[in-house]
């Protein structure tokens, strides 16, 4: 291996690749004679050599000019060599040291190393002291240039980081800003769906209008989680199932009299596609028990949310007579007892319970019905993420 490196400029005009420049060392040595023997043989493998005579002209030179690579004796006259590298070291982009020492000086070398050189060499005046020089020159500069590389690549491995920091933190506004104007419009129909209940006098009329506003105030309000919490990419599943029975807990008290609803969950975060199923799920399921399971107007429904390892049980039941009636005949669990046309509730509709199969297929389940002398109890088990 000469004394040359690569040339990092462009191609000549013929197309050729530009030779390679020699490497640039400083000789800072206060012996004349070794200096020049050292020029003149380095000069032969390649090198272009500049001598200094002191540690103070040495380091002036590296100040004021571009070095590849130093050579640093020990012993000069005025600043010694420990003290011009650790100057060296100290200017911004320093190049390499390789520190000269006497054979029997090993404690100078590791001082020197200590310090910052990048390697040593014994000086002797002899025919492989060249060799030994021009080899550790060369080695520093490959050193030097790998950890600018490695440098180099970590800075671009950080800016590209920070790009993607950057649109990261841009997404997650845009999907904010998005899940804003959403939740608003939602919220917008929500009213308009309020507004036409109150005014018509069909009783049929404002319960399919009351219906249609509990769907849409379901997915209404994942997208008001999304907007007004740090996460965008799931949703606390306990905490919105329990705002929307919280929602219908205040219209059971309006229309359903004593019916009271609890929720037992653990907590479980989910992607927002999955979570609307769930909510229009819970949905259904709490307003056809507050209908039909208590004629007498009391008693309580119960949603359980509990995750299983890496799935979810999902339940609403109750303890009265007309939910199982109703979703069995919707879900093909048998003839319908007769419990919810004793009560008076009449025949389903069935609407709920396509919305419900629906969305369970969503979540790549099938609700099923738990057979009870009293009450009845719905039930999904699905998984915790969609696939997997």
């Amino acid at each position: 291996m000469d004394g040359s490196v690569p040339d990092p400029s462009a191609p000549l005009q013929d197309g050729t690749s530009a030779p390679p420049a020699p490497l640039r060392v400083l000789y800072v040595d206060d012996d004349p004679a070794l200096g020049r023997l050292v020029q003149r043989q380095l000069a032969r493998l390649g090198f272009e050599v500049v001598l200094a005579g002191s540690g103070e002209e040495g380091l002036a030179l590296v100040a004021a000019e571009r070095f590849d690579v130093v050579a640093l004796d020990h012993y000069m006259p005025g600043q010694d060599g420990i003290a011009t590298l650790r100057a060296i070291r100290a200017l911004d982009r320093p190049p390499p040291v390789v520190y000269v020492t006497g054979a029997q000086d090993g404690r100078l070398a590791v001082a020197a190393l200590k310090a910052g050189a990048a390697d040593y060499v014994v000086k002797e005046v002899q025919a492989d002291f060249i060799e030994l020089l021009r080899a550790a020159f060369v080695a520093a500069v490959e050193q030097v240039r790998m950890r600018r590389a490695h440098e180099a690549a970590e800075a671009e491995i950080r800016a590209a980081r920070d790009r993607f920091e950057a649109l990261a933190t841009e997404r997650a506004l845009l999907l904010r800003e998005m899940n804003h104007r959403v939740g608003n419009s939602l919220q917008i129909i929500v009213s308009l769906l309020n507004v036409q209940a109150s005014a018509t006098e069909d009783a049929r009329v404002k319960e399919a209008l009351n219906a249609a506003r509990n769907r849409v105030s379901a997915v209404a309000q994942v997208h008001r989680r999304l907007y007004t919490s740090d996460q965008i990419a799931t949703v606390a599943l306990d905490q919105y199932i329990g705002s929307l029975l919280d929602d219908l807990q205040v219209s059971a008290h309006r229309d359903h009299g004593g019916i009271t609803i609890t929720l037992d969950a653990d907590p479980i975060h989910i992607d927002p596609d999955r979570a609307v199923a769930v909510g229009i799920i819970a949905t259904e399921l709490v307003i056809n028990a507050m209908k039909y399971a208590y004629p007498g107007g009391e008693g309580a429904v119960r949603v359980a949310l509990k995750r299983q390892g890496e799935r979810i049980d999902f339940a609403v039941e109750d303890d009265g007579a007309g939910m199982g009636a109703q979703m069995g005949a919707g879900m093909g669990a048998g003839k319908a007892a007769p419990k919810a046309a004793e009560s008076g509730a009449g025949p389903s509709t069935g609407l709920g319970t396509r919305i419900v199969r629906a969305m369970s297929t969503k979540l790549g389940c099938e609700p099923t019905l738990d057979a009870r002398a009293t009450g009845t109890c719905v039930r999904l088990t699905f998984r915790l993420a969609e696939h997997g």
